[in-house]
C-alpha cells in the first residue's frame, strides 16, 4: 500500500473526491478559456461599432449646439435628467405604463423566471425590499417547476422512444413479450434497451428551434423587428440571460393586443422550459466529455509508469484497458476491489463516439427506469434526499451522500 501511494496512487475511498476535484479544476479552466475567447471575439466585433457611434454622437452634439446656439453644459444637464426619467419609465415614444397591472404582471414574470430584462425596476425603497423576499421564494419555486417539467418531458420522450423501439423490433421480426421479460436467446430485447441521451438532446434542440422560429415570426410582425433580431431576443429571453435591449410587448397598442400578449407569455414559458431542459442535458454530455478527457490523461500517465516489459506487452492494446487492469489488480492486492473506472463515469472512445447506449449519470438512470416502468430506486439509504434530474438531482444526491457519511 505504501509503495502504491509513493508511486502516485491514492487510497480507494479518496478516489471519488480526487476525481471530483480534478473535474472541477478542468471545467473551471475550460470555462476561463471560453470566457477569454468570447471576450476577444466580442471585443473585435463590437468595439469598432462603439467607437463609430461615439464619434457620431459627438458630432451630432456639436452640430446641435452650433445650429441652435445651445450651451453644451446645459444640454448635458438636460440629457442626464432624461436618463433619470428614462429609468423611471419615461420615453420619447408612447409606451404602455410600466406599473399598471399588466405591466406589473409582466415584471413579476421576468423576476421569478430569472430573466430580468431591466426595462422595469422598482424605484421605491418599499418596492426594492419587497422584491428581495418576493424573488427569493418565487425564483426557488420556479426553478423547482423547471426541474419537474424536465422530469416529465424526459418521461414522455422515454415512452415515445420506447414505443418506437418496440415497433422497430416487431417490424424486424423480434417478438416482444407482454410482461416485458427478455425472450431467451434474444440479444436485442427491450430488457437491455436504454434510450439514448443524445436522442433526447436532439429532440429538445429541435423543439427549442421550432418554438424560437415560431415566436420570431410573431415578434417580427408585431414588434417590427428583423427576423434576426427576433431570434436573438428569443435566445436571450428563453435562456434567461435577459439583456433588456429588446423587450416584447412594450408598445401601448397592438393589433389583436390581448391575443398577442397571451401568445407572448406562452412562447416565453415554453421557450424557457425547453431551453432549461436542453441546458441540463448538454451539461451532462459536457460532464461525460470531461470524464473522458480526465480518463485519457490519467491512463496516459499510468501507462508511462508501466515497466518496460509491460509497456511492450500492451503496445498494441488499449491504454484504457491496461489502466483499468492495473488499477483493479493493485486494488485486489490490497484486499479491496473497486467496481468503477478511474474517472468514475469514464467511457471508452468507441463508446463515446459511436454507442447509443451510454450510461450518462442521473439523466440516463431516469431514462432507463422510465423505459422499464420500474420503481425509482434511491442510492444508498432512504434519507429523503433522492429523485429529480438536472441541478435539483445533483443537489439531492450531494445532500444524500453527506447524510449517509454522517
Amino acid at each position: 500500500m505504501a509503495q502504491r501511494r509513493a508511486a502516485g496512487g491514492c487510497c480507494c475511498p479518496r478516489a471519488p473526491m480526487n476525481e471530483d476535484n480534478a473535474r472541477f479544476c478542468l471545467l473551471a479552466g475550460l470555462i476561463l478559456l471560453y470566457l477569454l475567447c468570447g471576450a476577444a471575439i466580442f471585443s473585435a466585433l463590437e468595439h469598432p461599432f462603439e467607437l463609430r457611434a461615439r464619434r457620431l454622437w459627438k458630432q451630432q452634439l456639436e452640430n446641435f449646439t452650433q445650429r441652435y446656439r445651445v450651451n453644451l453644459g446645459a444640454l448635458h444637464t438636460l440629457l442626464r435628467q432624461y436618463e433619470e426619467a428614462n429609468g423611471a419609465g419615461i420615453r420619447v415614444d408612447a409606451l404602455r405604463p410600466r406599473w399598471d397591472f399588466s405591466g406589473a404582471f409582466y415584471f413579476v414574470g421576468t423576476v421569478v423566471s430569472t430573466i430580468g430584462f431591466g426595462m422595469t425596476t422598482p424605484a421605491t425603497i418599499a418596492g426594492k425590499i419587497f422584491l428581495i423576499f418576493y424573488g427569493l421564494i418565487g425564483c426557488a419555486a420556479t426553478i423547482l417547476f423547471f426541474n419537474l417539467f424536465l422530469e416529465r418531458i424526459i418521461t414522455m420522450l422515454a415512452y415515445i422512444m420506447r414505443w418506437c423501439h418496440e415497433r422497430r423490433l416487431r417490424c424486424g421480426g423480434v417478438g416482444v413479450m407482454s410482461n416485458r421479460e427478455e425472450t431467451p436467446g434474444e440479444e436485442d430485447s427491450l430488457e437491455g434497451w436504454k434510450p439514448s441521451v443524445y436522442y433526447v438532446m436532439l429532440i429538445l434542440g429541435v423543439a427549442s428551434i421550432v418554438i424560437a422560429c415560431s415566436a420570431s415570426t410573431l415578434y417580427s410582425s408585431m414588434e417590427n423587428w428583423s427576423y434576426v433580431d427576433s431570434l436573438y431576443f428569443c435566445f436571450v429571453a428563453f435562456s434567461t440571460i435577459g439583456f433588456g435591449d429588446l423587450v416584447s410587448s412594450q408598445r401601448q397598442q397592438y393589433e389583436s393586443q390581448e391575443a398577442y400578449r397571451l401568445g407572448n407569455c406562452l412562447f416565453i414559458l415554453m421557450g424557457v422550459c425547453c431551453i432549461y431542459s436542453l441546458f441540463n442535458v448538454i451539461s451532462i454530455v459536457i460532464k461525460q466529455t470531461l470524464n473522458w478527457i480526465l480518463g485519457k490523461l490519467v491512463c496516459s500517465r499510468q501507462h508511462l509508469r508501466l515497466p518496460t516489459h509491460l509497456r511492450h506487452r500492451y503496445k498494441g492494446g488499449s491504454v484504457e484497458t491496461v489502466c483499468d487492469s492495473e488499477t483493479d489488480a493493485g486494488a485486489a492486492a490490497d484486499g479491496v476491489y473497486v467496481g468503477r473506472r478511474l474517472s468514475g463515469e469514464m467511457i471508452s472512445v468507441n463508446e463515446f463516439m459511436v454507442s447509443n447506449k451510454v450510461s450518462l449519470a442521473l439523466l440516463q438512470k431516469q431514462l432507463s427506469e422510465t423505459a422499464h416502468q420500474g420503481p425509482r430506486q434511491s442510492y444508498g439509504h432512504q434519507n429523503g434526499f433522492s429523485g429529480g434530474v438536472g441541478a435539483l438531482a445533483i443537489m439531492n444526491n450531494r445532500l444524500q451522500e453527506t447524510s449517509v457519511d454522517r
